[in-house]
């Protein structure tokens, strides 16, 4: 599960079972750090989710800024209601990202308010499983799929 966290909003997004593409959940408005993580937790768990993923903004130099402190602390109060592995990972740009998909997806400015932080989530989340994915040498075979 891929989550952005904003001051207002909490994007959520979730992969397909095999880690491959990640596909938008749900925004959730912002309660408190604790009723946040309970939620995002609850949603995962409903989900047989394996990881959460959260994203982090960076500074250019790498370090954290405010929004990185609170993405940590949010990290930090799911894993008391996660039992699976919960990491952070650099979202610097996913809003612009998810700006510019919308933007060529020819959606109205109408449309596009609020619905951001779920494909900023997927950004996040798409990055993360593309970065993990294991480097292959050979094409893909049909007979590596197990039905």
């Amino acid at each position: 599960m891929g989550v952005d966290p904003g001051e207002k909003r909490i994007g959520l997004a979730v992969s397909d079972p095999l880690g491959v593409i990640a596909n938008p959940l749900m925004v959730v408005g912002h309660i408190s750090r604790d009723a946040n993580a309970r939620r995002i937790a609850e949603e995962a768990l409903a989900r047989d989710v394996v990881l959460i993923v959260v994203g982090q903004p960076l500074d250019t130099d790498g370090r954290e800024g405010p929004s990185a402190v609170r993405s940590r602390r949010l990290a930090n109060a799911i894993r008391k209601y996660f039992p699976h592995p919960v990491c952070l990972w650099d979202e610097s740009g996913s809003t612009l990202s998810a700006k510019e998909t919308y933007l060529q997806m020819g959606v109205s400015r109408k449309k596009r308010r609020g619905h951001l932080d779920e494909i900023a989530a997927t950004i996040i989340l798409q990055s993360y499983l593309e970065a993990h994915r294991p480097s292959r040498q050979e094409p893909f075979s049909p007979d590596e799929v197990k039905p």
